[in-house]
């Protein structure tokens, strides 16, 4: 892991929130060339490991919490 760049503790737990409501989420994150990527999904899990934090997508896509652009979940702006 190379630069990470630690996000708020509201933001986790905002995370953390959606992810244990089962909200759909509309999300946009950078993929690991730059790019923008969008995506409608539900957050299924939000954790912590080799010192960088990650949420994992329904479809199994795991993004890296300092790639997210975007996040609006239940017509809430959330990033």
């Amino acid at each position: 892991m190379t630069n990470y760049t630690p996000v708020s503790c509201e933001l986790y737990d905002k995370l953390e929130a959606i992810a244990t409501l089962h909200r759909t989420s509309q999300i946009t994150y950078r993929n690991e060339a730059g790019n923008p990527i969008n995506v409608e999904s539900q957050i299924v899990d939000v954790y912590a490991k080799d010192g960088a934090d990650y949420c994992k997508l329904a479809d199994d896509t795991i993004i890296r919490l300092d790639h997210l652009e975007a996040i609006t979940a239940g017509g809430e702006k959330v990033l």
